[in-house]
């Protein structure tokens, strides 16, 4: 059985090693964990994922190759002869009760009718007169009331057993091929920072204690260095407002995540494209603007320069003087553009819009040239590739 799982999960884009694999065996021959479905699953995820983004594929792949496993470990799970059932049942009825079911058509039909309804159902149900569930007036269920009913699984509904981990798909949005939440930005992220030491030397230097101390005839000598930061700086341009509206979760995310992560972080927000001038906030951005130059005769060309917007707008914009929504730019967003990526040459542009609307939309097309094909969506494997070219 799991052999055909090794290899399913490579067919469904999980790199797993043999090593991994021998790893995974070597952990169930030595009894680590029970004779349990979902502990299974999770040794197995982390054995054999090395990328939270591809949890999501893995779910689907376990999903699929295990599926009615569960059902084998279920040691209470044990069918019933309808004639125990039938006895067991009459006894915990009144007259009054048994001559309700009669009227329905007698506990035959009943029985009758709760096999369809098996055969009918495919999900839980909640509430209600026909489906098999809890807190309704179906004949069947639990936590419900009916006359004629018969009570269903009550204890175990209590403790949600029939719902496995890997069929909630707990981390689909991981999957690198969907938009970004804050937890999957920050992963993403990391992938830029550079370490460096910075600052006063106020921790201690173990290592180093150590060595100096046996050389100085076991006499103890004290070795500090600075502290450890991320020493990455990143100067990052949000486009705001207009067709932006539609992405200000993502960005919100975006820039909740890179203040986290980066210790060096300056942004600015500009509209559709940079021009002369930038601003901090937006509710003051026709009183207190930046100009541009001044970003970038302040910030020197070690910052790593991220561009977030659509690249949606009129291709006018880009190309011609005059050409702004917002107001009479002297010079070309391109002009501007250039002068920006000459300043810093590590430089990506990320795009909240679905790659395959790139093609279509003329202004992309043209901010993705000046940008030198460094356009990247705004996805999990987008980040990533913006992150290496980037370092």
């Amino acid at each position: 059985m799991l052999v055909p799982f090794f290899f399913l999960l490579r067919e469904g884009g999980i790199k797993v090693s043999i090593t991994e694999f021998l790893t995974l065996l070597e952990l169930l021959k030595e009894r680590v964990i029970s004779l349990d479905v979902e502990q299974f699953y999770y040794l197995s995820r982390a054995c054999l994922v090395k990328n939270e983004a591809l949890y999501d594929r893995f779910d689907r792949v376990f999903a699929v190759h295990f599926k009615g496993v569960q059902d084998l470990f279920e040691s209470d799970a044990v069918d019933i002869p309808e004639d125990w059932l039938r006895k067991q049942f009459e006894l915990g009825l009144s007259e009054e009760e048994k001559a309700q079911i009669e009227a329905m058509g007698g506990w035959e039909k009943l029985m009758e009718t709760l096999k369809k309804r098996l055969e009918e159902q495919d999900e839980r149900h909640q509430g209600g007169s026909k489906w098999i569930g809890t807190g309704g007036t179906s004949p069947f269920g639990a936590y419900g009331y009916n006359p004629e009913g018969i009570r269903i699984g009550q204890q175990e509904s209590r403790h949600r057993r029939a719902v496995k981990v890997w069929d909630r798909r707990e981390y689909r949005n991981l999957d690198d091929s969907l938009e970004l939440g804050t937890r999957n930005l920050k992963v993403a992220l990391r992938r830029l920072r550079r370490f460096a030491r910075e600052g006063a030397a106020d921790e201690l230097d173990l290592p180093d204690t150590i060595d100096s101390t046996a050389k100085n005839a076991g006499l103890l000598e004290l070795k500090m260095v600075p502290e450890r930061h991320n020493a990455t700086r990143v100067l990052l341009f949000l486009d705001v407002g207009g067709s932006m509206d539609d992405h200000v979760r993502v960005c919100e995310e975006l820039f909740s995540a890179a203040s986290s992560e980066f210790k060096h972080l300056e942004y600015f927000y500009f509209h559709n494209c940079v021009y002369e001038g930038v601003w901090k906030d937006n509710t003051r951005r026709y009183t207190e603007k930046t100009p541009t130059l001044d970003v970038m005769h302040k910030y020197s060309a070690d910052y790593k320069l991220i561009f977030v917007g659509d690249a949606t707008m009129s291709p006018y914009e880009i190309q011609y003087a005059g050409g702004s929504v917002e107001h009479m730019n002297d010079e070309t967003g391109a002009t501007w553009m250039k002068r920006l990526l000459d300043t810093y040459p590590r430089a990506i542009w990320l795009n909240p819009e679905p790659v395959q609307r790139w093609e279509y939309t003329p202004s992309i097309r043209l901010l993705s040239e000046l940008m030198e094909q460094r356009m990247y969506p705004l996805t999990v494997n987008g980040l990533e590739m913006g992150m290496r070219e980037l370092s």
